[in-house]
């Protein structure tokens, strides 16, 4: 019987990350699973102080209108190249609603994307935190690419799919966390999400006043099962701890589109409103422009542009329709 529960440490984050991965093979191969989780976990943090997000001070430029977009973007997309406009879809393409369930797409944002899509000079993907199936049936429209669970599943127009590899101690571990959750956490008008490969833990209907208590529970209980717990909007996230999101899987998808030198054959915008679409906004500084959804002019981001919310998404897209 080991114990792993104190362990000294002295490299640095990027000697320590990659020492963590190697080891955490030989631990899985031994069955080693309390070390299997350790490890990664400490991977995973090794990896993030390698590679910090720092957010940039707010004071973005906010485009609201026709006329904004073209004395800001004409110059951006005047040439021939392709143009790849890649989404997220809460919060971005559509309304946040109180339930999931209840989301839609504007029908003029829909006119405008069906419309895009039809383009050949113009690819479309939505990477969004959902399941990639149900973001799917969500926005509904061929000829799109779909990434679901930050990117973790990915849907392509002809049928097939990518699916990035999860060890089989963390599926095991995800069935047990979605049970506990559930069991102990699920009530007040709380619920879980079971994405299959990622959960969101929806407390957007629960007392204010119980919220503090529950958030730190919940936290607490994701992290006991070797994920990571990230807040969303009213809502927390259990995601694997692996070293994959939007900004990876958004470059995945931009190189399986158009080879490794996409950056010289495409025009890329990006639009997102949540922390989680930050990592694609760093990704594509200085290869894209990519744009923030939210209210607050002050929301400290690596985004390019501020964009007020999904009904100026939807001008946006008319705009690039015309273009």
């Amino acid at each position: 019987s080991l114990n792993y529960s104190s362990v000294a440490v002295d490299c640095d984050s990027s000697s320590l990350h990659n020492i963590s991965l190697q080891i955490c093979i030989l631990a899985l191969f031994c069955k080693e699973f309390e070390l299997f989780f350790f490890l990664l976990g400490l991977s995973s943090v090794a990896a993030e102080l390698n590679h910090p997000i720092t957010m940039p001070v707010g004071n973005l430029i906010t485009l609201r209108n026709e006329d904004d977009f073209n004395q800001t973007l004409t110059s951006y997309v005047s040439s021939p190249k392709t143009l790849a406009v890649l989404l997220d879809y809460d919060g971005t393409l559509a309304p946040i609603a109180a339930h999931p369930n209840n989301t839609c797409i504007p029908p003029e944002s829909e006119v405008h994307l069906k419309q895009l899509v039809q383009r050949t000079d113009v690819f479309v993907a939505v990477i969004s935190g959902r399941g990639v199936d149900d973001v799917r049936k969500k926005v509904n429209i061929e000829n799109v690419t779909y990434a679901g669970n930050h990117g973790l599943e990915i849907l392509y127009p002809n049928g097939s799919r990518y699916n990035y590899p999860i060890p089989e101690p963390l599926k095991v571990n995800y069935t047990k966390m979605v049970d506990i959750l559930n069991e102990n956490y699920a009530h007040d008008g709380a619920w879980v999400e079971n994405k299959k490969a990622s959960l969101t833990f929806h407390y957007r209907n629960v007392p204010e006043n119980l919220h503090s208590d529950l958030k730190a529970e919940v936290r607490k209980t994701i992290e006991s099962y070797g994920f990571r717990a990230n807040q969303a909007h009213m809502a927390i996230e259990a995601k694997p701890p692996v070293e994959w999101n939007k900004g990876k899987a958004a470059l995945f998808i931009l190189q399986n589109k158009f080879g490794d030198d996409w950056a010289d054959k495409v025009k890329v915008f990006f639009a997102g409103d949540d922390t989680t679409d930050e990592d694609a906004m760093m990704v594509l500084k200085g290869k894209g422009i990519s744009f923030r959804i939210a209210e607050n002019d002050q929301i400290q981001t690596h985004a390019d542009y501020r964009l007020e919310s999904p009904f100026a998404v939807g001008k946006l897209l008319k705009w690039l329709e015309n273009k």
